[in-house]
């Protein structure tokens, strides 16, 4: 069980880029990273395209007014001339500025943990994880409810094979929140239907990526061979960007899957969840009950496993944070995210690539294939909803 006691020798230096005031994801990145006070420290960040307004956040925040800087560029050459400068940088920018920050962020010899879709292409993911080979750092990705232990715990027990030869995977990532076009006028949505920031797609990348690498994180083996992808725009001024999705997919080894995926889901609140059927039994995680796995034998009652209990798997019970008795939820998830890739910062530092193979995190490798999964739907839906080889 996690206790807030300090797994590094002491917290790393940490900055954002982007993640400010008018921002919908930046509280969860530092809820995350500073949940236990001992993996990171916040002393630094551009974190506004208004230099003023991000100076004016991040003093709010706590920071030294003269650390918090106009952009990333100002960011990295400042920090790297400061006696105690940065170590690690957080991208919480607009899709399309995740490349450009990224590589520039490891040619000035930091880790860096991004938000996802993590770029365009796979072939910028390619470069990326070569640039960050070569410099010897990290690259993590947030995909946010990853981090709950009951996902370990569904991991271990596929693996184990406790529901038999896996056969179906049932995926659905949905909300409500764009069912009109006023959410278009909003600054946080406006660039989400943008191509030219947004990148090829909409909910495609914004939202089932995060429920794709759930299913890469709880059946590793598993590989995919083909998918069909239809896309829509139900708001035509949303075009060519698309406002919900559905995916059909076929594993190697005979495996089938599907995923829908939505921002006109009228009347969803957030409705994440992954099944997966076996020969024998099923297993099933949602993001609106999040400390329950439902596991379904044939014949047999239902059961529903708790996060916290002595039953589970040591896997997820060592990332356990409140016991039992208490409700582990998002902010829990992306603090293990955080402390996963702050232990991965940690090994790679020394050198220890031994710990570092041993770690489940969402890595430089999770964020090419949630660009790769992008590509390949959107490849599919614009030549007709067709079915297309996985590349």
């Amino acid at each position: 069980m996690l206790n807030g006691e300090k797994k590094l020798a002491r917290p790393l230096r940490w900055a954002m880029v982007g993640g400010g005031r008018l921002s919908q994801v930046g509280y969860k990145h530092r809820s995350g990273a500073l949940h236990d006070n001992t993996a990171f420290q916040l002393v630094a960040g551009a974190f506004d395209i208004d230099a003023d307004r991000g100076r004016d956040f991040g003093v709010h925040l706590g920071l030294d007014a003269d650390r918090c800087y106009a952009d990333y560029r100002e960011l990295f050459s400042r920090e790297r001339q400061h006696e105690e400068g940065i170590e690690v940088v957080t991208i919480a920018t607009p899709n399309g500025t995740h490349y450009e920050i990224t590589k520039a962020a490891l040619e000035a010899g930091l880790h860096v943990i991004c938000e996802k879709p993590l770029f365009f292409t796979s072939q910028q993911a390619r470069e990326v994880k070569a640039l960050a080979a070569q410099k010897n750092r990290i690259v993590g990705v947030t995909y946010g409810y990853s981090g709950h232990p009951m996902l370990l715990q569904m991991r271990q027990m596929i693996a184990s094979g406790e529901i038999g030869e896996v056969r179906m995977v049932d995926m659905r990532y949905t909300h409500g929140f764009s069912a009109s076009d006023s959410a278009d006028k909003f600054e946080a949505q406006k660039w989400r239907v943008d191509p030219a920031v947004a990148g090829p797609s909409f909910v495609l990348g914004d939202l089932s990526t995060h429920t794709f690498y759930i299913s890469q994180l709880v059946l590793p083996e598993l590989k995919l061979q083909s998918l069909l992808c239809d896309r829509q725009s139900f708001i035509a001024s949303r075009a060519p960007l698309e406002d919900n999705a559905m995916v059909m997919m076929r594993y190697h080894g005979g495996a089938v899957g599907r995923m829908w995926t939505s921002s006109v889901d009228a009347g969803s609140m957030n409705a994440q969840q992954i099944r997966v059927i076996g020969s024998k039994a099923s297993l099933q995680w949602c993001d609106w009950l999040p400390n329950e796995l439902r596991y379904e034998v044939q014949n047999q009652p239902s059961q529903l496993l708790h996060h916290g209990m002595a039953y589970l798997d040591q896997a997820a019970l060592a990332e356990d944070r409140l016991g039992a008795l208490h409700t582990e939820g998002l902010t829990d998830a992306w603090a293990n995210i955080y402390l996963r890739c702050a232990l991965a910062i940690d090994a790679k530092n020394r050198g220890d690539e031994t710990a570092l193979a041993n770690l489940i995190y969402p890595d430089i490798d999770a964020g090419l294939e949630g660009v790769r999964w992008v590509e390949n739907c959107v490849r599919s839906a614009d030549s007709g909803a067709i079915w297309v080889n996985y590349e």
